[in-house]
């Protein structure tokens, strides 16, 4: 497995009104990152929240080309982004549900104490298949075909590109002491979007290395 330092190009925060970063997605223009009781858009290039709705936001955040899609305790929201509207309610997998990614038109919802990574029917919730990871789960984001998903194990926090049919651990990138990452995203290019958990931050890390 390649294994190399995670390089950290930016920090943003902390912010008012988030003591920390839970889920995070991008929708091609704003990162939008969960603090617990509200999903907040944020402009990556200056830093400033430009919107904020009212949600329980308790985890994972993903966005599908239209809609926001939430983790809120063991259920899994579906939010019209314009206004906070709750459109439809799925249940969320597992016991502890963390990260959330979407892609090819399905969630993929990290199990954090499972080490597992669900492929969630968005309709009815139902998990059509999982993937074994060897370190607990927080953040999920799909690029380019990759799987990746934010890591946490014996103390150290890192991103790990694993293989979506064995779940095999195939690159990581370690994050520095005292970093830890909650939920991630790609920008769809070069860099992920990480949550930092109570630290209130959210950092982009370089996608390689």
């Amino acid at each position: 497995m390649k294994r190399t330092r995670a390089s950290i190009v930016r920090e943003h925060g902390p912010f008012p009104g988030a003591s920390r970063i839970n889920g995070v997605t991008f929708d091609g223009t704003r990162v939008w990152f969960a603090s617990g009781d509200k999903i907040h858009a944020l402009d990556p290039q200056s830093g400033t929240v430009e919107q904020t709705l009212d949600a329980p936001s308790h985890a994972g955040t993903a966005f599908d080309g239209r809609h926001l899609w939430q983790i809120a305790d063991d259920r899994i929201l579906e939010i019209d982004p314009a206004d906070g509207r709750v459109v439809a309610t799925i249940p969320a997998p597992g016991a502890g549900a963390s990260g959330m990614a979407w892609a090819e038109g399905m969630l993929w919802v990290g199990e954090y104490r499972a080490r597992k990574i669900h492929q969630v029917d968005p309709k009815t919730g139902q998990v059509l298949r999982s993937i074994q990871s060897d370190r607990f789960v927080t953040g999920v984001s799909w690029l380019d075909g990759e799987l990746w998903h934010g890591a946490w194990e014996a103390e150290e926090a890192a991103l790990v590109r694993v293989d979506a049919d064995t779940g095999e651990a195939l690159e990581q990138l370690d994050l520095p002491e005292g970093v830890s990452v909650s939920g991630l995203e790609s920008n769809g290019e070069d860099s992920f979007f990480c949550g930092g958990g109570a630290s209130g931050k959210l950092r982009v890390v370089r996608r390689r290395g």
